[in-house]
């Protein structure tokens, strides 16, 4: 199936990148909102924005099959007063932007998806959390995502389905988390952090894009979608995986005390590694949406088998 036009809003990073790739062999054109100018490849463009005010961009939302925002400052950082700022605003300003952008709209995007985050549940080693009985959790980082969530469900839009597509940890080869479990498990460091037992939401890179491009379709589902892999593991068992495909049997596991020292000398927090984020995506599962990879060492095994 081919699509007029595709809209990424802060389209520049790593998820954003395979997405315009992907839609444009299926789609006449794809535009990127973003800060930065690029060179125009092929049927993808960029427009600039700034992401706060209305400007010639707004136009380029007229009859768009699917806008995904994609915009937020990265949450790989010290929770200082001034980061916390920046994160929300990064993520409620241009949400809101595109909100009032639409409803002046006359043909406004058919789907809307907000790409948001499923660590606004709450720390769960009992049972997995889903759209229908899941339990929202406290702290900055679901203060965060209820924000995110509540700038994009504030405006009626009767003309354009929205989706708010809580995504899991993208796991691919190029970018995100796991190169970077990859470099630890190269150097022998590739053991559990902390006790091992917190859950990880993860969803194979192909499926994340599998699940924006099938929504389109799907008519009746709008608003929260989890879109994490139907089978969450634990840290020690992500671990384990990537040591096996690796061929490397043993990683000297992290101490919780000791990601503490680590984490404040490369600027980060320890909460993005010992929170217990278990997720079931029940409404895709639902609705009839098979998974590529569903299971970690399916997952592990083609990205590294495609690693160049």
């Amino acid at each position: 199936m081919s699509y007029q036009k595709i809209i990424l809003a802060g389209g520049n990073g790593y998820l954003g990148g395979l997405l315009a790739k992907h839609f444009s062999s299926i789609a006449e054109e794809v535009i990127i909102l973003s800060r930065k100018p690029q060179v125009q490849k092929g049927n993808i463009s960029t427009i600039l924005w700034d992401g706060k005010t209305a400007g010639t961009w707004v136009q380029e939302l007229e009859g768009a099959d699917l806008l995904i925002n994609l915009c937020g400052k990265n949450v790989n950082c010290r929770y200082t007063k001034k980061n916390q700022e920046e994160i929300i605003n990064s993520r409620v300003v241009p949400t809101r932007l595109l909100g009032n952008a639409i409803k002046n709209l006359i043909k406004p995007p058919k789907l809307w998806i907000n790409v948001t985050s499923s660590t606004i549940y709450r720390h769960a080693e009992d049972h997995p959390q889903d759209e229908y009985t899941g339990e929202i959790g406290y702290g900055f980082s679901i203060d965060v995502c209820k924000a995110w969530e509540n700038s994009f469900f504030e405006n009626k839009l009767p003309q354009t389905r929205k989706v708010a597509l809580r995504m899991g940890i993208v796991l691919g080869r190029t970018d995100g988390a796991f190169p970077r479990l990859l470099n630890l498990v190269k150097f022998g460091l590739g053991g559990k952090q902390g006790d091992g037992k917190q859950y990880v939401n993860w969803v194979h890179e192909q499926d994340a894009i599998h699940t924006i491009e099938w929504l389109i379709n799907q008519h009746e589902i709008n608003g929260v979608v989890n879109c994490t892999a139907p089978n969450a593991v634990t840290n020690n068992e992500l671990m384990q995986a990537i040591r096996k495909a690796y061929g490397i049997p043993f990683g000297l596991p992290t101490p919780a005390w000791l990601l503490s020292i680590g984490a404040a000398i490369i600027g980060t927090e320890t909460e993005l590694i010992l929170k217990s984020r278990w997720v079931k995506p029940a409404i895709l599962l639902d609705h009839g949406f098979e998974f590529q990879y569903g299971k970690i060492d399916e997952a592990v095994h083609d990205i590294l088998s495609l690693r160049v």
